[in-house]
């Protein structure tokens, strides 16, 4: 009796679980049927994750789970190529963390470039091409517009700096230990954090939100990439941004790890 009481109360709370995380992608913009909020839906699906991922036949090429998506073969002009002498750390090519990214906001191919279209049979290696699978959108377009946000374009110098070495490199990591010290001491150092998973070793920064110690979606996701100096922590898009949260705060300003207000999202990472 007890058992059966314990399974149940498991399955039910499995249940919350898994209707609070689709609870909380269905009610951001990146949910492209004819039930999301944003300005672009399709009627053509009711799949909300199959624009960006999938279960099988996924891009191979792409270090981000299952990507259903053509990764962006353009060349993209960078933070780097201003030559600000107050840029004082590495930047690697765009890799393929923000390449998952661009594949939609950059603007340069279809939302609907799928690789695996939704039910059985639908696959393309090409997503279609640039011109996706010819979905029927009944708002906005199959391409993003709005420059430059959403649409960032092939031009990224007005932008955050993807693809850096955090905090001017110095980082490293082994186990559960930070090694080093920043180049620069404009950035978080004590807030660091990092752990091995899967013999790879993850950082993050850890922000005031959440429970101190614990890699938690609302804290900076560092990527490790390596630099001419070995791995270390490179910021990348999703390092402040989370594509599947609603928005923070009441600043309107979407998929934030968190808020902007009073500059948190900013002053996690830098010291001002």
């Amino acid at each position: 009796m007890k058992k059966s009481l314990a399974r149940l109360v498991a399955a039910t709370a499995l249940a919350a679980l898994s209707s609070a995380a689709w609870a909380g992608i269905s009610n951001t913009k990146h949910n492209l049927t004819s039930t999301g909020p944003g300005p672009n839906n399709t009627s053509s699906t009711d799949q909300i994750c199959v624009f960006c991922h999938t279960p099988h036949g996924a891009d191979t090429s792409a270090s981000v789970p299952l990507w259903n998506k053509d990764l962006p073969t353009n060349t993209y002009q960078t933070y780097a190529d201003l030559n600000t002498s107050s840029l004082d750390g590495e930047i690697l090519p765009v890799g393929s963390v923000s390449l998952a990214c661009l594949s939609c906001h950059d603007g340069t191919q279809a939302m609907d470039n799928i690789i695996n279209a939704p039910g059985s049979g639908g696959y393309d290696v090409t997503g279609g091409g640039a011109g996706g699978l010819a979905f029927t959108w009944t708002s906005g377009t199959d391409t993003l517009t709005g420059s430059p946000i959403p649409n960032l374009g092939t031009d990224l110098r007005n932008d955050h700096p993807i693809g850096i070495e955090y905090c001017g490199g110095g980082l490293s990591g082994t186990s559960t230990t930070v090694s080093g010290t920043c180049d620069d001491l404009d950035f978080k150092t004590t807030e660091v954090q990092t752990k091995e998973v899967n013999t790879r070793q993850v950082f993050w920064v850890d922000t005031s939100v959440g429970t101190a110690g614990v890699r938690e979606k609302t804290d900076i996701a560092l990527y490790t990439r390596t630099f001419a100096g070995g791995d270390g922590p490179s910021v990348e898009c999703a390092s402040c941004h989370d594509p599947h949260v609603e928005t923070k705060g009441t600043d309107n300003v979407h998929f934030m790890r968190v808020t902007l207000a009073g500059s948190e999202i900013c002053l996690s990472c830098h010291v001002k």
